[in-house]
């Protein structure tokens, strides 16, 4: 077995400095993407992905090298949250799912991991992953022709939008197939800057509010308010990435050959996750989650020093208050985020089916047909419920519906699984 290039304690080394600033653009693509996607503030993104970690450490005490950012599975919500209440009330129902993660903290303390598997198996988990990437599927095709995410006006010629977003595409693409070694690891952030670049000739980039943005300012944060309507929405969403935080708590074990399931424990690495996104909703930024690109890149460069994870955190909060950074992403034209999308949310589509491949289930099996089949139609339909001022529809509906129908269809019975 090779040896790695550092053991997996945590200290403190000044090369670590450069070690982070490097993980950290590993994970910048994927950590900006999501506040562009979504209308949400890059530096308040930047700021809370950092302290997030940093708190994700301490819960942790140092033990797991790993990264958290801005979480994909929130992106639908977010962008439906932002259109229907505002920021601040979509932050209200994203602060409701980190608690949701704290909450399964300690459950899964005092019931075992077992207990997630029960309620949330991959008959329902995979589902509902698979509608969080359909019901976005529009919003990617309409910021791809040059629309805006609704489809409701045109921001760009459909031609000239084509052009872009097939080049983001197509350069995401091609080094995510033929890229190798740290180049592999960051195909999102190549297909963005290589989308960026054509578009500045192409005359869709106004660099205006970069020059007007000052160098050191403090990034927008924007508060909670309260809305009972986002917590019913968006905490059902929390169930996917709470199944996914497992995988990649064992995925940076299998990397390191330490089993943090049992040291600091799955519940300190939940708690962790949920302390994290909590704290990112408070201030007006995107749920955090645990980064497998960063995970990639630990792979990749054997370097398995936590510490060099709490430079990449210190680094990222430096970022959130050059104002200029900001304002540099927001200049983005939203065809290179369209071409990056098509990709994007369709892969999310394949991680739920995927979930489905590896549990090995039976699909056409009545209890399991009827499961995803509601899940399904349900999500990605739109169906909503309505008693009074509550409300609860789409992707919650179909998340709740799944769980309930999952805890009362009677299983097979014996003589079927003989």
């Amino acid at each position: 077995m090779e040896t790695p290039q550092y053991d997996t304690d945590y200290k403190f080394q000044a090369k670590d400095i450069i070690l982070g600033a490097q993980m950290l653009f590993v994970a910048l693509g994927a950590l900006v993407l999501v506040p562009l996607l979504t209308g949400l503030n890059p530096n308040v993104a930047l700021f809370t992905a950092g302290v997030g970690t940093l708190l994700f450490q301490i819960v942790t005490k140092g033990k797991v090298p790993i990264f958290l950012a801005s979480s994909f599975a929130f992106i639908a919500p977010i962008i439906y949250g932002v259109q229907t209440w505002g920021i601040a009330g979509t932050m209200c129902g994203l602060m409701a799912a980190g608690l949701f993660y704290v909450l399964l903290s300690i459950i899964i303390y005092y019931q075992g991991g077992e207990i997630l598997h029960k309620i949330l198996p991959p008959i329902v988990t995979g589902p509902v992953i698979m509608v969080i990437g359909l019901i976005l599927a529009p919003v990617a095709v309409f910021m791809a022709t040059g629309m805006t995410g609704d489809g409701s006006a045109e921001l760009v010629p459909r031609n000239t939008a084509l052009i872009v977003s097939a080049t983001s595409l197509a350069v995401t693409l091609a080094v995510s197939l033929l890229g190798g070694g740290f180049l592999k690891l960051i195909p999102i952030l190549c297909g963005v800057i290589s989308g960026y670049l054509i578009s500045i000739p192409l005359g869709l980039v106004d660099f205006a509010p970069v020059h007007e943005a000052a160098w050191f300012a403090m990034p927008s944060f924007t508060y909670p308010e309260w809305n009972l309507e986002a917590i019913i929405f968006i905490v059902p969403v929390a169930i996917a990435p709470a199944i996914e935080h497992f995988g990649d708590i064992l995925a940076i074990g299998s990397v390191t050959k330490k089993d943090y399931i049992k040291d600091p424990g799955i519940h300190r690495t939940m708690l962790g996750d949920g302390i994290a996104t909590t704290f990112a909703s408070f201030f007006g930024g995107p749920p955090n989650t645990t980064y497998s690109e960063v995970t990639g890149a630990v792979t990749l460069t054997k370097i398995f020093n936590p510490a060099v994870m709490t430079w990449a955190a210190i680094i990222a909060i430096a970022l959130a208050f050059i104002g200029k950074v900001g304002a540099l992403l927001q200049t983005i034209p939203s065809p290179v985020m369209g071409g990056i999308m098509l990709l994007l949310f369709g892969a999310i589509t394949v991680v739920g089916l995927n979930t489905l491949v590896r549990a090995q289930e039976d699909l056409t099996e009545p209890r399991n047909l009827a499961i995803v089949s509601l899940i399904m139609v349900m999500g990605i339909g739109g169906m909503s419920f309505s008693a009074g001022a509550f409300t609860v529809k789409g992707i919650g509906l179909a998340g709740i519906l799944g769980v309930i129908l999952n805890l009362v269809l009677p299983g097979k019975k014996k003589k079927d699984k003989e």
